[in-house]
């Protein structure tokens, strides 16, 4: 299973229409594959929206892409509105949940770091010595790796009733010794670059 996130920089202003315009056009969109989530920025890289669609694999993806833009609903018509366009496929973790359909958050925290090309599997080990331990602090939405678009890339999201409840969490675990999980002494450390989004749903995303 692999889900497409697809990433889109808006201009400024732009995004009550732009979630207006997908709104008239998801749930046709649906029948043909699953939408996992749609959110926007409210923190870090403004006006961008992220989508999240699964796939079976990269073969599935393709059928559905092709039949979908048979049809004039499809993609909605905001192509003025859009500055710059990333699309990636990635591969969630054996021990990761899955996205599904809730009422999750509303606060969803995105966390993208890129990983020294070669070191992703360290990075699997030390995540799996404490991340049972973090996850009943706070749920984990899920943990993923990217398989086309940007190389060695990790991205975590986390969703939270509130920022208050993030930060006190946060603290709680690094307090703790919780999170984030440390290095093996003499390992080098896998994660050269870290960035961060906090995301709100849009009112038509399965994921709340």
């Amino acid at each position: 299973m692999i889900y497409e996130v697809r990433t889109y920089d808006l201009k400024v202003r732009a995004l009550p229409e732009v979630i207006k315009r997908f709104g008239e056009s998801v749930d046709k969109r649906q029948e043909l594959s699953t939408m996992s989530a749609f959110w926007y920025t409210d923190i870090g890289p403004l006006n961008q929206i992220i989508h999240v669609w699964q796939y079976e694999d990269a073969a599935e993806r393709s059928q559905v892409r092709s039949e979908a833009t048979k049809h004039d609903w499809w993609p909605p018509k905001i192509g003025e509105f859009i500055l710059k366009q990333t699309v990636e496929l990635f591969i969630p973790w054996e021990n990761s949940p899955l996205l599904i359909p809730g009422d999750h958050g509303p606060y969803y925290e995105m966390r993208s770091y890129l990983i020294q090309p070669g070191l992703m599997g360290q990075a699997k080990v030390r995540w799996a010595t404490k991340l049972e331990e973090r996850t009943k602090r706070s749920p984990l939405s899920v943990v993923m790796e990217g398989d086309i678009g940007t190389a060695s890339k990790l991205v975590h999201i986390w969703p939270y009733k509130s920022l208050d409840k993030r930060f006190d969490i946060r603290s709680k675990a690094m307090a703790n010794n919780v999170w984030p999980p440390k290095n093996k002494p003499g390992d080098t450390v896998e994660v050269m670059t870290q960035e961060n989004k906090i995301m709100l749903p849009a009112p038509f995303s399965p994921m709340q």
